[in-house]
């Protein structure tokens, strides 16, 4: 160590513990990371426990600027302490350095004002993004109208690429994790049916779940981050790029062109990634179950059409329907509402993908809540 790196000794006085600092208490000897961590160790034992210091020397410092001075007065707890010997240039610098070093701000506290006014912003929030969706709705239901009217001016072309992206491209990774859900909820269900000496009975617990409540709205949460956020990315950046503008000035229909197809798709895509989902995650059951519980897929196969009636799937093709309506909605909602920067465009998106989840929940809550009866 030489004589310039910034240290500090402590010292056992007649006045009591002192501090004594020497080295060059500068911005080029701090910018050392060791020697910053040693200091910023070295002072806060200096501050509290049994080694507290009563007093502080500077009179042997070769070098002190403002990064040092400030680096100490923060270390004193932004007060000066009880006795300090210092130089006048270097008391006159402490003390420009407690002059505009500015005390952190008191917490604010929330009055029961401010609390209304929070709450009263976010459900004028709340009420502007669901007036916006229910006019993308009313406007979703015209241009229907209109394809029904005039089935050869459709958006086919657009209908069909959305199709293969939606739907076709999303097959692996729905049946990788469908496989895997199957698999992991077979062996959690085994290893209590054994308990219980009740092993055919995981036909029954796992076809309800999966091809009732499980392979739907797996299908659909993990659509609604895929292929729900790129509609939000793909609506935003047109957004972005002025694309929107320019089909306003040239005439062209937003909610024909953008909306429409999208929905359209996601509504037949869905249904039939369910499907797919669910059967991926009853191959990984069957196998689990058979690896696990000696449940053969011979008998699993018999069985199920026993146990599992056919209005659960009608239920789950029907939910799953509605669910990508939802996502394909929410997605555009909130790809129109971008604003052109790319700060917004990547708040939109989020928000898509987390408000298309949220509504997938709460839809699959409502379907439970009014057919219970069905199928059981």
């Amino acid at each position: 160590m030489d004589d310039t790196t910034p240290r500090l000794i402590r010292q056992s006085l007649p006045q009591g513990r002192c501090a004594l600092l020497q080295g060059r208490w500068a911005a080029a000897a701090l910018a050392d990371a060791r020697a910053w961590a040693a200091l910023q160790g070295e002072l806060r034992v200096s501050q509290a426990g049994p080694n507290a210091v009563q007093c502080w020397d500077l009179r042997q410092l070769q070098w002190l600027d403002h990064t040092g001075a400030q680096l100490l007065w923060n270390s004193w707890g932004r007060q000066w302490p009880a006795q300090l010997e210092a130089l006048p240039a270097q008391r006159a610098m402490l003390e420009r350095v407690a002059r505009y070093t500015q005390a952190p701000p008191p917490p604010e506290r929330l009055t029961v004002g401010q609390i209304f006014l929070g709450l009263g912003g976010l459900v004028l929030r709340v009420l502007d993004h669901a007036r916006g969706l229910l006019r993308l709705v009313g406007q979703l239901l015209l241009d229907i109208l209109h394809l029904l009217r005039h089935p050869g001016q459709g958006p086919w072309r657009d209908f069909s690429g959305h199709l293969y992206h939606i739907g076709a491209t999303a097959l692996p990774i729905t049946a990788l994790v469908g496989f895997l859900i199957g698999v992991v909820l077979a062996y959690l269900i085994s290893q209590q049916l054994k308990l219980f000496g009740a092993d055919p009975f995981i036909v029954n617990i796992l076809g309800i779940s999966l091809i009732r409540e499980l392979g739907p709205v797996l299908a659909a949460i993990l659509i609604a981050g895929r292929s729900g956020s790129t509609i939000t990315a793909q609506i935003g950046v047109m957004r972005v790029t002025e694309e929107l503008d320019a089909m306003r000035v040239l005439g062209i229909a937003r909610g024909y062109r953008l909306v429409l197809p999208r929905v359209l798709a996601m509504a037949l895509t869905m249904p039939l990634l369910s499907v797919w989902t669910t059967l991926a995650a009853m191959l990984g059951g069957m196998l689990a179950a058979d690896l696990a519980m000696g449940v053969t897929p011979s008998y699993f196969l018999s069985t199920l059409p026993d146990a599992v009636k056919t209005s659960n799937l009608t239920l789950a093709t029907a939910k799953s329907a509605v669910f990508g309506v939802f996502i394909a909605l929410v997605g555009c909602h909130y790809g129109l509402r971008v604003k052109p920067n790319t700060e917004s465009l990547g708040q939109g998106t989020t928000a898509s993908v987390v408000t298309s989840i949220t509504v997938v929940i709460l839809v699959d809550a409502l379907f439970a809540v009014v057919f219970k009866d069905v199928g059981i």
